[in-house]
């Protein structure tokens, strides 16, 4: 005859077992949350100014997973990214998808957000009127450094006041130099009837200082401009949120 006080060593009184379970911490999803926190419900009571970078970005991909809400799995993606978006825009289809809880499609979202950022930043570029200073060079070309890690060269071709013509990649090169082909820049320039032009290229490193090869490119490119009629306004060297004018500095 079993005793009616018995009970397996396995098991624990209802009463206790439901005592445990209220005391245990539980994962909150976004639907248990308060609806003034979720992302959706905050961004229509309080405007999307009002919302993080992880709240915007987790409204993209929709959910997270069982363990974890979109919000915070988005908040250790941008973790990942020293908070930076633009450090965002670096991660690969492959980074993204390495995160638990984001598969190819919300993967491809938050890139072809990040590329929605990057092309309206183009548009507001487009409409500087003229390129006066290396400031100016700064402001257009911020956009198209966002994702390099390596040295690019551009021309911006312009008419006779100062208005840009054409934008174009001259050469890809490695961390630290570029070469540019100065006959390919010059046969653009003439292609689009440009009378001026200026030269760019970036410096990953964030280090401004022209090297020995900048110094003599500038030269050799100002003086096959003059050969041909035209006008080198400035050789800009850009980094993020900064800029060496070789005008600006009386080397041109």
């Amino acid at each position: 005859m079993i005793r009616k006080d018995f009970q397996p060593f396995n098991e624990k009184p209802v009463q206790k077992v439901m005592e445990e379970v209220e005391e245990t911490p539980s994962h909150t999803t976004i639907k248990q949350q308060a609806e003034e926190d979720r992302p959706r419900e905050k961004l229509m009571a309080k405007g999307v100014e009002a919302l993080t970078n992880a709240e915007l970005l987790a409204i993209l991909i929709g959910g997270g997973t069982t363990k974890k809400t979109a919000v915070e799995l988005m908040q250790e993606v941008l973790a990942d990214c020293g908070q930076s978006l633009r450090n965002l825009n670096l991660m690969t289809l492959q980074d993204l998808m390495r995160y638990n809880g984001i598969g190819e499609a919300k993967a491809l979202t938050i890139i072809a957000a990040a590329e929605i950022g990057k092309r309206r930043m183009m548009e507001d570029c487009r409409d500087i009127p003229q390129f006066r200073t290396g400031a100016d060079v700064l402001k257009f070309m911020t956009p198209h450094l966002q994702t390099l890690t390596h040295e690019k060269s551009w021309v911006l071709l312009l008419n006779n006041n100062a208005r840009l013509l054409h934008f174009a990649q001259l050469s890809t090169g490695g961390l630290t130099e570029t070469m540019v082909d100065v006959r390919m820049l010059l046969k653009k320039a003439l292609l689009h009837d440009a009378t001026s032009f200026i030269l760019v290229h970036n410096h990953p490193s964030g280090n401004l200082r022209p090297s020995q090869y900048d110094k003599e490119l500038t030269q050799r490119v100002e003086h096959a401009a003059q050969a041909v009629n035209l006008r080198m306004i400035d050789h800009v060297i850009v980094t993020e949120g900064e800029y060496y004018s070789f005008a600006e500095n009386g080397k041109i």
